[in-house]
Order: structure tokens, then C-alpha cells, then sequence
């Protein structure tokens, strides 16, 4: 039987991000401004096929597989990024954070929009706060570091956009974020998740530091319908 999260954006398609879908009965997306995930109740040609045919030229996805596949012409792959899946595995328990998170709204969207320009941590767009649970750490009224939500698979959520200005690192920011994301999933009785870019090893020592062990490899391949 597969894994709910070797198919994590379909997954997330029809249950925990349900609300924010786009699509049909095996082909669902989101809005380009929130996220360019796209997932499909099958990764097979004839999916691949349809959702071109649905689309306008120039029309760019983000689409997630457990394994490194073909992507089927007409599409054009921009890029394909090797990433590891890891889930928390619950043992140290935690504290509260001890340094001031702020909820992140609308008003702080440009804020969030240069910090993930400058950091790169993943796709993030004009409405990607729609996912929720944004907190936010603040330098002299500048965003020094952020983390949030993003695909909620059934009882799975996925912690996103950890990130932290190169202006602060070293302060264990992130690990402060992560310390509040894990501690609020746990609580609401589901199980933390997240990716991380495979050669990411930075990132990885800190996941695992908290707790997180790689359940498998990803791969995250950018296509476009090509013009």
C-alpha cells in the first residue's frame, strides 16, 4: 500500500488543502499565486496529457514524484531538484520558543516576498500565506526569519519556507521557528513533515538535530507548457 506522502500534493489536493483546489476528479493544482504545485490521482502519460491540453501556453507547474521520472513531451522540464522527505519522529519534547514569533498577516506579505527572493527556500507567492500558520522573528521592524505551512496531507503537515535573512543567521532563529511548527502540528494530533534540497546539508543536520529522519528521496521537477 502507498505511503500518503508519496504523493504529497494530490494528497494535500483532497484533504487538508481541499479548499484552495483547482482541477477535476484526478488532476488538481493550486492557484498560480499561491503555490504551482500540481497533483495528479495518478502520475500517469494520459494525466500529463490532459492537464496540457487544459492549460494556457507558457503555464509553469511544480510537480512531485518518489522517483525520478520522464516527464512526458509536449512538456518542457525547466529543472529537476533532488530533495529528501523527512518526517519528525517525536522523542526530545520541547519548550516553548524563547524568542518572540509574530503571526504573519497580509500586511507583512512584501516582507515575506524579499526574504524568500533573497533566501530561496522553495516557491512562495503573492498569496502562499493562504496555506497559514505563519510566524514570523523581527530585527529593528525588518522580517529576520520566517516558517510556516504549506501541503497538509490528510494528518501529515509539511513545515515550508524556513528561512532566515544571511543577516542573522547563527542566532538559531530557524530552530526556534521549527521548535514552535513541530510543538503546534503535535498538539492538533498530526505528524510534522517538511523537504529539504537533497545537497541542503546545513539544513539537514539541523532537521535532524530536532528530530526528523529522511523517510525517502524526492524529486521536484519544474515543467512548462511549452510556447
Amino acid at each position: 500500500m502507498k505511503h500518503v506522502l508519496d504523493n504529497p500534493a494530490w494528497n494535500a489536493l483532497i484533504s487538508g488543502n481541499e479548499n484552495l483546489y483547482y482541477g477535476n476528479d484526478h488532476i488538481r493544482y493550486f492557484d498560480r499565486d499561491i503555490s504551482p504545485f500540481v497533483g495528479f490521482k495518478e502520475n500517469i502519460k494520459e494525466n500529463f496529457r490532459e492537464l496540457y491540453e487544459m492549460m494556457p501556453e507558457g503555464k509553469v507547474f511544480l510537480f512531485v514524484a518518489p522517483n525520478e521520472m520522464e516527464i512526458p513531451a509536449p512538456w518542457k522540464v525547466l529543472n529537476c531538484i533532488k530533495g529528501n522527505q523527512m518526517i519528525y519522529k517525536p522523542g526530545v519534547v520541547f519548550g516553548q520558543p524563547t524568542t518572540e514569533l509574530t503571526p504573519l498577516a497580509q500586511e507583512h506579505v512584501p516582507q515575506m516576498l524579499s526574504l524568500t527572493k533573497l533566501t530561496n527556500p522553495g516557491p512562495f507567492a503573492e498569496r502562499t500565506i493562504d496555506f497559514g500558520h505563519y510566524r514570523g522573528i523581527f530585527e529593528d521592524g525588518e522580517l529576520a526569519a520566517m516558517a510556516g505551512q504549506r501541503l497538509h496531507a490528510f494528518n501529515y503537515a509539511e513545515i515550508s519556507a524556513v528561512c532566515t535573512h544571511p543577516d542573522h543567521t547563527g542566532n538559531g532563529y530557524a530552530r526556534q521557528l521549527l521548535i514552535y511548527q513541530i510543538n503546534r502540528i503535535m498538539a492538533a494530533g498530526e505528524i510534522p513533515y517538511l523537504h529539504v534540497r537533497s545537497d541542503n546539508d546545513r539544513a539537514i543536520k539541523v532537521y535532524e538535530s530536532l528530530g526528523f529522519v529522511t523517510r525517502c528521496n524526492v524529486w521536484f521537477s519544474v515543467i512548462q507548457k511549452a510556447k
